[in-house]
């Protein structure tokens, strides 16, 4: 039996860049175990399957495992849905609940509450130094719900000159690890990386958008608005649109279309 995969890119800078993506919309009949294969096959971050129902229900998968929460696949879908003219109510359910979807101009945006646990690492600079980075700002785990840690760096160019291995996180039980660093007062620059879900570096990760607007929230910053800038040393520039309040967090961004698949099963 084949089955239509459209590939997308999520958070595109203007037309270039941006996360390639996956996008089942119509995922009856399979099972989970399909899923997965069919996610590692493609080899991207991430690859959402559709179902049916309302709101319609999605689940996630990374190459190496399925994923409660994602951004970049479920601002994806929504723009692809207004695309093929399938019908939402402005919401989909995945495995964290109900999220919101919707569109302003040709960028498609998820919300999300801003109840996210957050962690601070109250001495920070051992962590650091062992990932042999340059002395934090601040660090915090992100509960998403799967932990992020999260570390603001002082400057782009850490962020950019950062190196790592997979051993050298997984002895530190890092699983997911997002960097970043201020630009200016509305912009940020970040770096995404995820070895356990098969994604060594991520080219744009709404996820860890959503976890930095939780650790800034807890650190006082109730409100706020950023673009983040992502991917560019890995070839894929990507921008997330990111604001937050003290109840809800948003992202969003521009979306690209790359090509149909059809895929054997």
């Amino acid at each position: 039996m084949s089955r239509l995969c459209h590939v997308v890119r999520v958070f595109t800078r203007g037309d270039e860049g941006g996360n390639h993506l996956g996008v089942l919309t119509d995922s009856r009949g399979l099972e989970g175990v399909v899923m997965q294969r069919i996610a590692a096959d493609l080899g991207f971050s991430e690859t959402i399957f559709l179902g049916h129902g309302d709101p319609p229900p999605v689940r996630i998968f990374t190459p190496g495992r399925e994923m409660p929460f994602a951004g970049h696949p479920l601002v994806g879908i929504t723009w692809l849905m207004r695309e093929l003219g399938i019908p939402t109510s402005g919401r989909l359910r995945c495995g964290i609940g109900d999220v919101t979807v919707g569109y302003e101009g040709e960028a498609a945006w998820i919300e999300v509450s801003a109840e996210r646990p957050v962690r601070p690492v109250v001495n920070p600079g051992p962590i650091a130094r062992q990932l042999g980075l340059a002395a934090p700002l601040d660090m915090a785990w992100v509960d998403m719900p799967i932990p992020y840690l999260l570390i603001e760096l002082p400057s782009a160019d850490d962020v950019a000159s950062a190196q790592f291995d997979q051993e050298g996180m997984e002895s530190l039980g890092i699983g997911e690890l997002d960097i970043f660093s201020r630009v200016g007062d509305r912009a940020m620059k970040a770096r995404f990386f995820a070895p356990e879900a098969g994604v060594f570096e991520d080219p744009a990760t709404g996820s860890a958008a959503v976890a930095l607007a939780s650790m800034l929230a807890f650190r006082g910053q109730r409100h706020g608005r950023l673009e983040i800038s992502q991917g560019d040393e890995i070839g894929h520039p990507s921008t997330i649109l990111l604001n937050w309040t003290p109840t809800t967090i948003r992202i969003g961004g521009t979306v690209r279309a790359v090509e149909e698949r059809n895929l054997s099963q």
